[in-house]
């Protein structure tokens, strides 16, 4: 009896026989509110084997500082508290005590964590001007999603019956597979082996190389308070307050095309292994971010901070160069062994004394514009420690804060003049049996009304040269501004 009762809690999967991609699927749902699409457009092994789309979720959760929404199917709640705590709440009331599944997630929250979300866990001043106001946090509930296998090139529904209860989880759980299997096969049924056109507007790789992204972008720094910018930054390093800040400018530009259109060509121009396009009404987030804040799996949690970057050169010479320059910069390897420390103290609080490991150090990966520098820290997490604790202990990401964090945060929240929103926040999922997997929010457009928003930022030590350090926020952002530039100009051509 409680075999059964156990059986009947969990999810059932069917896979499905669609000839189209998961960006082509996505294309298909794009416009329902809160719709989710965890994109891997970069198909490494290690970190993009699979895709989820998220659609109809049954909870939206919104916090802005304190204040909660909770968006029910049937209703809505509004209260006061701390936003973690809550949504702790949230997956325990829906957890699904098994591991034993093809995928690590099987439906659960998608959603994102803005930077601002530290003022819950650490007491810090609140100086910057929040002029994008956006919830800090938004969490979509997913009781069916599509699951994608990168490998073995199948697709699968994925329908749990949540939130439902005994015999109405049971039927919700088919219903809700069968209706949404119906309308995917319909909406392919007359083109299986093609694109929907939303999604078949591919980039070429060559005509993007002779674009020129002329283009006027707002800053919120000049280039001079930039620079004046990183050297209070060195003033307090010198001080001995900090080793290292990370720093950003943000820059913001008209917007009025198709946020998916700016997707599917930003996905091509800078494919990506934490990819995503969330349609989260007013906010849509654009994201094709290279770097892992957390994964933890079952009982094991991961993080892959990146520090260190180079542009990728003209040839095959330059690049050999270039990726030379960087695994051999005395000044990267410093910044590595600084966050590689931070990170394994983050990790000390909730893994088990003597579990965490540096599994691998300064690793050169490629992408199409840069060079990163990468390290993966691993740890096997004490028993009663969850997926919202690990968020709770290690939330923001240290590679984009400095060391010691705290005060990295501080000098942050004085030198940046505006909120950094979900920049260096952190977006993903959390399963219902208690998988995650989040990016640290780089390279991301963040689109609200007919405004486009991204940033772009460095780390910054003592023998930081402040023209080079406002270069590489320019390297890093060549890809955004690329996508820019081409939807632009693809835009005035077709009308």
């Amino acid at each position: 009896m409680i075999a059964e009762k156990r059986r009947q809690n969990l999810p059932i999967i069917e896979k499905i026989d669609i000839k189209c991609s998961p960006v082509s699927i996505y294309a298909l749902f794009k416009d329902l509110p809160y719709s989710s699409f965890l994109d891997s457009a970069l198909n490494s092994h290690s970190l993009g084997r699979f895709s989820f789309i998220g659609m109809e979720p049954f909870l939206v959760f919104k916090s802005k500082k304190d204040r909660i929404i909770l968006d029910w199917t049937t209703k809505q709640e509004i209260s006061r508290g701390n936003p973690f705590i809550i949504l702790k709440g949230l997956f325990e009331k829906f957890r699904i005590d098994s591991q034993d599944f093809p995928f690590p997630f099987i439906g659960g929250g998608i959603g994102y964590f803005s930077y601002e979300l530290k003022d819950f866990n650490e007491s810090l001043p609140d100086r910057a001007v929040d002029d994008i106001n956006i919830p800090d946090c938004i969490m979509c509930f997913y009781d069916c999603i599509l699951a994608f296998d990168h490998f073995s090139g199948e697709s699968f529904i994925i329908s749990s019956g949540l939130p439902e209860k005994g015999e109405r989880r049971l039927y919700r759980r088919r219903a809700r597979l069968e209706n949404v299997r119906n309308r995917i096969y319909a909406l392919t049924k007359t083109r299986p082996e093609q694109a929907p056109a939303a999604a078949g507007r591919v980039v070429k790789k060559p005509m993007l190389e002779r674009l020129q992204p002329a283009y006027c972008l707002g800053s919120n720094f000049t280039k001079d308070s930039y620079l004046k910018a990183v050297e209070n930054a060195k003033e307090y390093i010198k001080a001995g307050d900090i080793y290292q800040v990370n720093l950003s400018q943000r820059f913001k530009v008209p917007f009025s095309i198709d946020p998916f259109d700016l997707y599917s060509i930003l996905r091509t121009i800078n494919p990506a292994p934490f990819a995503c396009f969330l349609n989260f009404g007013d906010v849509k987030v654009v994201s094709a971010s290279p770097e892992r804040f957390l994964k933890k799996d079952a009982r094991r949690i991961q993080t892959r901070p990146i520090k260190g970057t180079r542009p990728r050169g003209k040839d095959g010479g330059e690049d050999a160069r270039l990726k030379e320059e960087l695994i051999s910069s005395a000044k990267d390897k410093a910044e590595n062994l600084m966050i590689i420390d931070l990170e394994r103290n983050d990790l000390g609080r909730i893994c088990e004394y003597g579990s965490v490991r540096v599994t691998e150090f300064m690793a050169c990966e490629k992408y199409a514009t840069v060079f990163h520098l990468v390290s993966t820290i691993e740890g096997q997490l004490r028993g009663e420690i969850d997926s919202i604790d690990c968020l709770i202990n290690c939330f923001p990401g240290g590679s984009i804060t400095g060391a010691p964090k705290i005060r990295s945060m501080e000098i942050i929240e004085e030198l940046e003049p505006v909120k950094r929103s979900i920049y260096t926040g952190s977006v993903g999922y959390i399963s219902f049996n208690d998988n995650m997997d989040t990016s640290i929010v780089i390279r991301t457009f963040i689109i609200k009304g007919n405004e486009t928003y991204f940033q772009v930022g460095g780390g910054i030590v003592y023998d930081s040269d402040p023209e080079k350090e406002y270069q590489e926020t320019l390297d890093k952002a060549k890809a955004l501004i690329e996508a820019v530039s081409y939807s632009r100009k693809k835009h005035s051509l077709s009308i």
